[in-house]
Parts: structure tokens; C-alpha cells; sequence
């Protein structure tokens, strides 16, 4: 019996992950399909032959040089090719990298290759246009968010919400009093982490609003204490030019044991939110940016809501501070309301909890290798 053929597409160090999981899935099950992928070290793992190692290709590289778009434009004629030509695979998966993979999409159609997209583009939050491309050269898409099902239901696209990657990567909440030994932190005060974002963009606009407006709290209340989290893609030379000559502890790869045991979270918008909604942490979000690129954004989300929490349950239980509102004195007034007001507190532990309910019914990539493997039972190749 000749085999079935797969052939997956990431982009980056987390669409490896997320592969890597839907394919040791369908390895339990299934012996007959040959795989192959561009992906990086967690497939090459499971034994499936990479195309290309997407680190070494740089594929994950920041911005949009004149050298970046020549070598994306390159690998996908080439990979293009390889599976027209050669490889003529049953399915091709796509995995987030959503300006490269919805890019290559366009020509996997024209080949009459099948597609299914995993993890696609966040069209809701911005250029929505994308969704025609979709419509056009996707045969399905699996969503990680309940809502996204609907809205490319809306517009005819065969879609399946199979739960959010995240629920079963997830470590368990970390034990208060190891964490705070571990990193010299006083057991008798209330804990604000302060996650200033992942990018330098985000350190340029929020890290001095963050650390002005924990100078207030701490100016009014000797119970709280700070330590402010580093992102892994940061380096310190670049993390200490925004810090200036303030005293706050940073600590760096300890994003779980500081979500899980902070009393509340000073966040920049993303998927920290969501994170800090699975361990039911109270928080505030905030943005700021341009203005002239705030309102293009504006214009182009599908969605009136920016953080997770909020858009996955349709409430307002995280308070978004975004642009002028993302200011020293709000942003301490809202975490003091937090740490203060114990009802307030309570409610939107309770509403945290609902995001994880709904996204925990479903293991998404046990769900993902499913619909892969029926749609590769049912295909019969010509």
C-alpha cells in the first residue's frame, strides 16, 4: 500500500513545537504516511525530513529587510517545486508564519495541492482583507479561539475550533513560598510582576510608563513589592538601556512561576494575558504606540476588545489601558483597585476562570492529527 504524504510548514521555534506534538499524534496511530516538513529540531526529533531547517534559514528573523523578502521569496519557489514536482504530497499543513505561509498558499491552490492551516493569522486583529485569501486557497482551517470558528464560518470557510495549544503546554501553578525563596522576594508583601513586552518596540513605549507607575504604588504602600520579568528574545544589553538606574529585581525565564504567583500583573498586550488568565492572576493590559499606527489599527481590527481574556469571553473583565490611558496614574490606580478591593478581585479571578473552561474542552493537537488523519483515510489520490 503506498503511503500518504504530509508535508508541514512552520516558521519559527513555536510552530516546530506546535508540529511537532499534531505529528507525534498521528505517529501513534498511524504507520503509513510519510512526512516531511520545513521545521526545525522538534521534528527533525520524530525523524521527519526537513526541507529545510527554518532556523538556519533564518526564517524567524525580525523585520522585513530587502535580503529577508529575497530569501522568503526563494524558499517558497523552491519549495513550491519540490512539491508540485517531486514530493506531490495529499496535504499540505500550515502552521502560524501567517505572511509566508498564507503567501505560499496562493501557489500550493494553483498546483491543485490540498491545504489545512493550523494556528492562522489573528485576521481579527488586523487586515482582515487576508480572510479572501483564505476563502480562496485553504480547504480548512482549525482554529485555536471559539470566535474565530464563527467568523470564517461566516464567510463559507470550512472551519474547526480544536482547542488552543497553550492548555496542555501549560506548567502547573508554582508553590508561592519556593518561588519567593528562590528569588529573594519577601513572603510578608504582596507581589506587581511587570511584564514590559517581548519586543524593543514595546520596551520603547511601555517600559517607562511601567516603571513610573510602580514608583507611585510603592511611594504610598511599603506592602508591595516588584520584580519585573525579561523576555528570553531580549538581550541585556538592550533590556538595561530601558531600565535606566532602577532598583527593581529583573528575573529572567521565570514567566510561569512569576504568572502563577503574583498577586497582580502589569502586562503589555499579548499572549502573556492569556497565560496569566490559565493561572486566574488578576491584571491589567496596556498599549501604547504612534498614534498614527494606533489608528490604522483601529481601522483594520475586526474586533472592538485587544486582550485575550476579554475577546475569548466576550466580557470586559481585564482592564485595557491603551494609548492615553496608558499612563503612570491610571495604571497604579487599577492595580491598587486590584490588590484593595477583594470583590472586584474575586470577580475577575471567577472570569479568568471561564477563558481556560472554554478553551480546556479540547486538546488541540490530538485534534489536529485527527482531522488529519480522517481527511488522509478519505483522499484518495488519483
Amino acid at each position: 500500500m503506498d503511503k500518504k504524504k504530509l508535508f508541514i510548514i512552520t516558521g519559527e521555534l513555536s510552530g516546530d513545537k506546535h508540529a511537532s506534538l499534531v505529528v507525534q499524534n498521528l505517529l501513534e496511530n498511524r504507520n503509513d504516511i510519510e512526512i516531511e516538513a520545513i521545521g526545525g529540531e522538534n521534528l527533525k526529533k520524530l525523524g521527519v525530513k526537513l526541507f529545510v531547517d527554518h532556523t538556519k534559514a533564518h526564517m524567524s528573523a525580525m523585520g522585513l529587510t530587502p535580503k529577508i523578502l529575497f530569501d522568503h521569496i526563494t524558499l517558497g519557489k523552491r519549495v513550491v517545486e519540490y512539491l508540485k514536482n517531486e514530493f506531490k504530497p495529499d496535504l499540505v499543513l500550515l502552521i502560524d508564519y501567517g505572511g509566508f505561509n498564507l503567501n505560499i498558499s496562493k501557489f500550493l491552490h494553483k498546483a491543485g495541492i490540498k491545504v489545512f492551516y493550523y494556528i492562522p493569522p489573528q485576521i481579527w486583529a488586523s487586515r482582515k482583507w487576508r480572510i479572501k485569501t483564505v476563502k480562496k486557497n485553504i480547504s480548512k482551517v482549525m482554529t485555536i479561539f471559539p470566535f474565530e470558528k464563527e467568523m470564517y464560518e461566516k464567510e463559507g470557510i470550512d472551519a474547526q475550533f480544536v482547542g488552543h495549544p497553550l492548555v496542555t503546554q501549560m506548567p502547573e501553578p508554582s508553590d508561592r513560598d519556593k518561588v519567593f525563596e528562590k528569588y529573594g522576594l519577601d513572603k510578608n508583601k504582596k507581589l506587581i510582576s511587570i511584564f514590559p513586552g517581548s519586543r524593543v518596540f514595546e520596551l520603547h513605549y511601555l517600559m517607562d510608563t511601567f516603571l513610573k507607575a510602580a514608583d507611585i504604588i510603592a511611594k504610598e504602600r511599603d506592602d508591595i513589592q516588584f520584580v519585573i520579568a525579561q523576555a528570553d528574545s531580549l538581550k541585556d544589553s538592550v533590556f538595561n538601556k530601558f531600565l535606566k538606574n532602577n532598583k527593581i529585581k529583573v528575573i529572567k525565564n521565570a514567566n510561569y512561576e512569576l504568572l502563577s504567583t503574583s498577586d497582580a500583573l502589569m502586562l503589555a498586550s499579548g499572549t502573556v494575558a492569556l497565560e496569566a488568565a490559565f493561572y486566574h492572576t488578576p491584571m491589567i493590559i496596556s498599549y501604547k504606540g504612534p498614534l498614527i499606527a494606533y489608528i490604522v489599527y483601529r481601522l483594520v481590527r475586526c474586533i472592538d476588545r485587544v486582550c485575550l481574556p476579554n475577546i475569548i469571553t466576550g466580557k470586559d473583565i481585564v482592564p485595557e489601558l491603551l494609548m492615553k490611558d496608558s499612563n503612570p496614574q491610571t495604571i497604579s490606580k487599577e492595580l491598587l483597585k486590584i490588590v484593595d478591593d477583594e470583590q472586584y478581585r474575586q470577580n475577575m479571578i471567577d472570569n479568568l476562570a471561564q477563558v481556560k473552561q472554554m478553551l480546556s474542552k479540547h486538546e488541540a493537537a490530538k485534534e489536529v492529527a485527527q482531522i488529519i488523519s480522517t481527511e488522509l483515510k478519505n483522499d484518495q489520490k488519483a
